[in-house]
């Protein structure tokens, strides 16, 4: 048996979507249903002074990223998607999470040119 770098890859991203949708699910969870504002709009692991007018936004981010991946998962076992369809929905949806929540933790945190004493 040869091994195969390609479709080690490829189990590796589809086990990798598990966590993610469990990880981003969870946060949605707790922001919209606990009212758990601890990890909203974090910058340097540190929450705004004000996360809940920023809560709404990352229970959305992360509501839907959590429901496209559990589709992925769910279209993979059970609707036979193909390779190149659910690694790009999952690959688009992962780097767009990132990017959603790097843009919000900067615009909720500004940059303050005052002199720090």
């Amino acid at each position: 048996m040869v091994f195969d770098v390609s479709v080690a890859m490829t189990w590796i991203l589809f086990l990798a979507l598990f966590p993610m949708a469990f990880v981003w699910l969870r946060r949605a969870w707790r922001i919209i249903v606990r009212r758990d504002f601890s990890e909203v709009a974090l910058k340097g692991g540190e929450p705004p002074s004000n996360p809940e007018k920023f809560a709404p936004y990352t229970a959305v981010i992360n509501l839907i990223c959590g429901v496209v991946v559990v589709w992925v998962i769910f279209g993979v076992i059970f609707l036979g998607l193909p390779f190149d369809t659910w690694s790009a929905t999952a690959g688009i949806t992962i780097w767009g999470k990132f990017i959603a929540d790097f843009i919000l933790g900067r615009h909720a945190h500004p940059i303050s040119f005052s002199k720090k004493s």
